[in-house]
């Protein structure tokens, strides 16, 4: 990445610390002034950036603040840390702003005894440190990739580069996408660049450490989505670029060891966010929406196109392949896939679980907003690839608008039962949390989402009220219990006073909003003739966070690790934001019963702005990763 490897001081764990060089002088001020005239004649000021308003406005750091109020109890099994990155930009944009564009920032929930402890922490990447060194934006911005000022400002920052205004040897990713456990690491990641490590203190503040490489295996970016096999304690990723082979990937061993590289071919540069693994599988997506650069400057349109007319292909590959001679491509109709639940081995069929969007559109999350989504459609689908046949097929399990699907991950890459979701208001807004059952069909004839047929549960937030993805917490660890005996635990943020509380999945309303929490039993069909979410068929449960409430991914916690108790004995939890109120909390949920009581809400001193993606640090794992750094 133009960095000298014998110039990369490491850390005894082999994490890279990042020291980036950038250079204040003539050529900086002088790139600063053309820019400036260019942003001058060409963009318009006066185009709203709804992603820098309400509650998507970025925060300060918070040090750790103790002693929460805490309605209810924190379960034993919740002693750790509950984390949840977004974007947060610490300065404002030169020009256009798109929401994936901010800075990472990590809000984390420590419990211990009962107790809560709540922190904020930018993710120290070398992007952010040179802005800090500069005090003011630097970098491209996504959402300036739209027409010819698209192309002058991606000319910008390669000419900063090459005057070395900018340094990008350690890469100009923003870490605000998602986290990981690996190995003794917790990962924070965005899929333009390589992961960074996360180190987790006892009271529960959160320190960048520096970047992972793989000891020099790893030269390509990462995707914000790898999977982790709970039963070997490997790691399987890829990467995505704008340039041939446009897929890589790869396999890491439970030894933190990395494999060597197996390219994909696809005809073009897609947008692939997320894949899937089974027992024996990996699962690649090349799907429609394509990097289109010619067409940005052209047709003054996004840099990531989707093309309606091209079909949907998934790839099979054995996933020890040391290349790709024996992956199996199928087609299903059009579509473009954000998040996938879980995938598992059926006799000669793979079965993939995933969120369908049937409408992409990034430009919508880019400057100005619509709070109700024309056109928009992202469901709960089946979809089965028979490796004997050759034939793939695939059955809605939803209605709209449903997206962040989680699962017990003790079950990853293993058949299960239940999957949980955020029922989006709007593409950002999550109101309520949706609990499915996979073992029920969907209720016909529904055309939104309630309790019957595959749902099982919905958790209501209320009205103003908003959460984040839920996390489920089993009750025991393994696989021992019941899959769903545990709890979901999520941050929520209400904006009608400004706080935030814990959430068990999401249900989309408008753009970027999550309304509720969704449980969905995959053993159950769905009910047909139904055109909104609501429980019965395969909706065993939402939890509905209420008006003017909106949350974020719902992570499920199990009582017990392991696989041992039921599938879903365990929680929920999630932020949730209360837009009439403007505070913010974090809601637990009992992930079985999706009860419309709330096991646990803590009630937080900071407003947590909406983000993306959760993950629930055990104590268990937070030992395992102070040990992975000692120097």
């Amino acid at each position: 990445m133009g960095q000298r490897e014998d110039e990369l001081e490491r850390t005894a764990g082999g994490v890279v610390i990042v020291k980036p060089k950038p250079n204040k002088g003539l050529a900086s001020k002088a790139i600063d002034w053309l820019e400036w005239a260019f942003v001058k004649l060409m963009h318009d000021p006066k185009r709203p950036l709804h992603y820098l308003s309400g509650n998507f406005a970025p925060v300060d750091e918070t040090p750790p603040l103790t002693d929460l109020p805490v309605k209810g109890h924190l379960p034993e099994c919740l002693n750790g840390e509950f984390v949840r990155v977004g974007p947060n930009p610490k300065f404002a944009p030169v020009a256009g702003y798109h929401w994936f564009d901010g800075d990472g920032m990590i809000h984390g929930l420590r419990i211990k005894d009962g107790k809560a402890t709540y922190v904020s922490r930018f993710v120290k990447t070398s992007r952010l440190k040179q802005e800090d060194f500069y005090g003011g934006s630097k970098f491209m911005k996504v959402g300036d990739l739209k027409g010819m000022f698209g192309l002058i400002m991606v000319n910008m920052q390669m000419l900063r580069a090459k005057l070395k205004v900018l340094d990008v040897s350690y890469g100009v990713g923003t870490a605000n996408t998602a986290l990981v456990y690996h190995q003794g690491k917790l990962l924070a990641l965005s899929e333009a660049d390589k992961p960074y490590a996360i180190k987790v203190l006892e009271d529960g503040d959160l320190q960048t450490i520096g970047m992972l490489d793989y000891d020099k295996r790893l030269t390509h970016s990462f995707t914000a989505h790898p999977k982790v096999d709970p039963f070997t304690g490997e790691m399987f990723t890829f990467g995505y670029s704008h340039s041939p082979p446009y897929i890589t990937y790869r396999v890491i061993s439970k030894e933190g060891i990395m494999q060597d590289p197996v390219p994909i071919t696809v005809a073009d540069p897609i947008m692939m966010h997320d894949f899937a693994i089974t027992e024996n599988y990996a699962v690649f997506m090349d799907l429609p929406l394509h990097f289109r650069p010619k067409e940005m400057v052209k047709d003054n349109k996004f840099i990531f196109s989707f093309d309606p007319t091209k079909k949907a292909r998934f790839g099979i590959l054995p996933r020890y392949a040391k290349n790709e001679l024996l992956i199996r491509w199928f087609e299903l109709p059009n579509c473009f896939i954000f998040h996938n639940a879980n995938a598992w081995e059926e006799g000669d069929e793979v079965v993939l679980i995933t969120c369908r969007l049937q409408n992409p559109d990034l430009d919508m999350v880019n400057g100005p907003v619509k709070e109700k989504l024309e056109n928009f459609t992202n469901e709960l689908y089946e979809m089965r690839f028979n490796l004997k046949s050759g034939l793939a097929s695939q059955k809605r399990l939803s209605v709209s608008a449903v997206d962040f699907p989680r699962v017990n991950e003790s079950y990853t890459g293993r058949k299960q039962r239940y999957v949980y979701g955020t029922i989006l208001d709007s593409i950002a807004k999550v109101t309520g949390i949706i609990k499915f059952d996979l073992h029920a069909e969907p209720e016909t004839g529904k055309e939104q989402l309630e309790v019957g047929g595959n749902v099982s549960g919905i958790f209501d937030l209320g009205p103003g009220r908003f959460g984040s993805e839920a996390i489920f917490v089993p009750r025991q660890p393994g696989t021992a219990s019941e899959e769903d005996d545990g709890y979901l635990i999520f941050f929520v943020h209400d904006e009608n006073t400004g706080k935030q509380r814990y959430v068990y999945g999401t249900i989309l309303g408008s753009t970027a909003k999550l309304t509720g929490i969704i449980k969905f039993d995959l053993h159950a069909e769905p009910e047909t003739g139904k055109e909104k979410l609501e429980v019965g068929g395969n909706i065993s449960g939402i939890f509905d966070l209420g008006p003017g409430k909106f949350g974020s991914e719902a992570v499920f916690v199990p009582r017990q690790p392991g696989t041992a108790s039921d599938e879903d004995d365990g929680y929920l939890i999630f932020f949730v934001h209360d837009e009439n109120t403007g505070k913010s909390a974090v809601n637990v949920i009992d992930a079985k019963t999706m009860s419309a009581d709330p096991v646990a809400v803590v009630e937080l001193p900071k407003r947590v702005p909406y983000g993306f993606h959760a993950f629930f640090v055990t104590e268990d794992i937070s030992l395992s990763i102070e040990r992975s750094y000692l120097r």
